[in-house]
């Protein structure tokens, strides 16, 4: 029976410049790889032992990159290793199959949120009329799915982030934030969801996950077994669950750490 193996990508398995938390000394710092470039301006990386990794876990595994990216954002990114069968954009709200979304699947998706939840245009709105311009940097519709704003993090009010929380969560959505931008995403649109519509159409009995957010957290719970990093939403409230390994590394050693445990797991079975 297949393993699979889904992760969550930005500052779990890939790393901005400003993410990757290069603290060692210059000459010990690992050799990068570029896997994105946006604007011709490269975006985000891994270690090259982290691409040799990846490409032996798609030959070992079936690897469903899980992000909350748009699929737009996520065709921007090149992996190593062969390209996934299956891919999960928007926080579960796109399955991809072979790179074209399962218009089933995201039917299913979207009868879910008009019976579960408040309107996208609410939300938007609410954050249009409460945000201040002093942080505020973009405010942006993702799929029709989700909102989210892009925010100078060192001057965003903390108790402003809990009150949208509260509020949010009378709606049927959830907060998250995750480096420079907070998320407005309706609870029932989740990874967790699509990852089990894969693991049925594949027929796993293992499934192996990562994730470093709170948008993560049920997919981390929807595994046999999980991992995080040592920085993050998750990391910074100290989340745990049966089944979820905590590790030390921070930045894109972390990301190395989390394909090493993949790949060890996914050859056990």
């Amino acid at each position: 029976m297949p393993v699979l193996v889904a992760s969550d990508l930005d500052r779990t398995l890939i790393y901005s410049s400003a993410a990757l938390a290069l603290t060692m000394p210059d000459a010990r710092a690992p050799r990068l790889l570029c896997v994105e470039v946006h604007e011709t301006r490269p975006l985000s990386y891994l270690t090259e032992t982290a691409a040799q990794l990846l490409t032996e876990l798609g030959d070992t595994a079936v690897f469903v990159p899980t992000t909350t990216r748009t699929r737009k954002q996520y065709q921007r990114i090149n992996l190593p290793g062969p390209p996934p069968t299956y891919a999960i954009c928007a926080n579960g709200g796109h399955l991809l199959v072979d790179g074209v979304t399962d218009a089933d699947w995201h039917a299913r998706v979207q009868a879910r949120l008009a019976d579960e939840c408040a309107p996208l245009a609410e939300v938007h709105d609410h954050l249009a009329r409460t945000a201040d311009a002093a942080w505020l940097r973009k405010h942006r519709i993702a799929e029709e799915l989700f909102t989210y704003l892009v925010v100078e993090r060192e001057l965003l009010p903390e108790e402003w982030v809990k009150e949208l929380a509260a509020w949010a969560e009378g709606r049927g959505w959830t907060v998250s934030l995750q480096g420079r931008k907070l998320y407005a995403v309706p609870r029932p649109l989740t990874k967790s969801a699509a990852v089990r519509e894969v693991a049925r159409r594949t027929g796993a009995d293992l499934t192996l996950a990562a994730g470093d957010s709170l948008l993560d957290a049920d997919l981390l719970l929807a595994a046999d077994r999980g991992w995080r990093p040592g920085h993050g939403e998750l990391a910074d409230t100290g989340w745990t669950a049966p089944g979820i390994t905590a590790l030390p590394e921070r930045g894109v050693l972390a990301g190395e750490r989390i394909l090493r445990e993949f790949l060890k797991s996914a050859r056990q079975g």
